[in-house]
């Protein structure tokens, strides 16, 4: 193919670069030991981290923000989306809304975070028989203008209601976690999100290739952006170009993209969606359109905290292993799983 249509090969950090309408991702992969009864890893594996900021991997984990308990303690967001694409562990979720939650092992998680809210995100190491992996995509999604001082809201994306499309050889497997591949469309976003347009063309594909599969992405409307970010896998040919492991790529959405994974079982994630096209003006958890508007969220955050926070812990957990994947919303309505 005479066009080029891979651009902007880069190798892969801890935080990977997005385009809008996202504004990042994060790759978290921890290979937790065996609880200790309290949810916790044992108390001599945390010797020697830089607790509450413990961001370098030691022993095969991190403990983020967490102090005894892995995972990210009691903070605020306003004007943004997060999409927490859970592939093993769990997750326990509590909000100042007085919403709570335990999912993972294939779950997602779309919250609107909207004028404001504060959230926790834990990870409890359920098993004490055994180790406690976890991998996760943390995704950053904007949210336009208009929508940035909505109601807060989050919705699951339970993973049996996740389609998973399958290539006629059933050598590549692609999970619609957003979007629309061939004849299978994901559930659908919470309602003041930027995916919620079909026009948008947003996606969200965690795609896993067998040794020598070869796939094809096929084509989007001009004027979308379409990432690549190839994190499992020893190499991958896009369109005759070769990716390494841990790189991300972009892709010119308007042409199809012939994959060939190497020797190896590959997995790479795809975001891609229209720009919102606005200024994006962050500063920590806020992510607004102006630097007034961010002076306001930072002032409203301390003056109200978002609501408040119902819990009698800043790092609430849900009960040990016996306690299956639920989510209660703020509105009352409960699911279980």
């Amino acid at each position: 193919m005479n066009l080029k249509t891979v651009t902007n090969v880069r190798r892969l950090g801890f935080q990977w670069d997005t385009a809008d309408p996202f504004l990042f991702c994060v790759h978290h992969e921890d290979f937790f030991p065996k609880g200790n009864g309290k949810l916790g890893p044992d108390a001599a594996l945390l010797k020697g981290r830089d607790i509450g900021q413990d961001f370098t991997v030691k022993d095969g984990f991190r403990m983020y923000h967490g102090s005894t308990v892995p995972g990210f303690p009691e903070h605020p967001h306003r004007g943004f989306e997060t999409v927490t694409v859970v592939q093993r562990g769990m997750v326990d979720h509590a909000d100042s809304q007085g919403a709570a939650g335990r999912y993972g092992g294939g779950d997602t998680q779309w919250m609107t975070a909207g004028r404001g809210m504060q959230h926790s995100e834990m990870f409890p190491l359920l098993h004490e028989d055994k180790d406690n992996t976890m991998e996760l995509f943390q995704i950053w999604l904007n949210l336009p203008a208009k929508h940035k001082m909505v109601e807060p809201h989050f919705t699951m994306l339970w993973r049996d209601e996740i389609p998973v499309f399958t290539t006629a050889d059933r050598n590549t497997e692609v999970t619609v976690v957003a979007g629309t591949l061939g004849d299978k469309k994901a559930p659908s976003p919470p309602p003041n999100s930027w995916a919620a347009n079909p026009d948008n063309e947003l996606a969200i594909w965690v795609v896993d290739m067998q040794p020598g599969a070869e796939w094809k992405i096929p084509a989007a409307k001009n004027g979308v952006n379409r990432t690549l970010y190839f994190f499992k896998g020893n190499y991958l040919s896009a369109d005759g170009e070769r990716i390494p492991p841990y790189h991300a790529a972009d892709l010119t959405p308007e042409y199809e993209t012939v994959l060939i994974n190497g020797t190896e079982k590959g997995r790479l994630l795809i975001l891609q969606g229209r720009p919102i096209g606005e200024p994006v003006v962050q500063y920590g958890p806020f992510v607004m359109n102006t630097q007034a508007e961010i002076q306001t969220a930072s002032m409203d955050y301390r003056s109200t905290q978002f609501g408040g926070w119902p819990w009698q812990t800043s790092d609430p957990t849900h009960g040990d292993v016996s306690v299956g994947r639920f989510a209660k919303h703020a509105d009352g309505k409960q699911e279980t799983r």
